[in-house]
């Protein structure tokens, strides 16, 4: 069985499994979000980006 998630939760679980390959995420800086359109705090693609 295939479960959908809302892309806030698909990026926490990404965020999650990093921890476990000891890599750690930098929080976007206001130029990064804005160049890319996105909210610092994610998600981090745009709505019509698919998985």
């Amino acid at each position: 069985k295939v479960y959908v998630l809302p892309k806030h939760l698909d990026e926490k679980v990404a965020r999650l499994q990093l921890t476990t390959l000891n890599a750690k995420l930098t929080e976007l800086t206001d130029e990064q979000a804005a160049y890319i359109g996105v909210a610092k705090s994610g998600p981090y693609k745009p709505d019509v980006y698919r998985y």
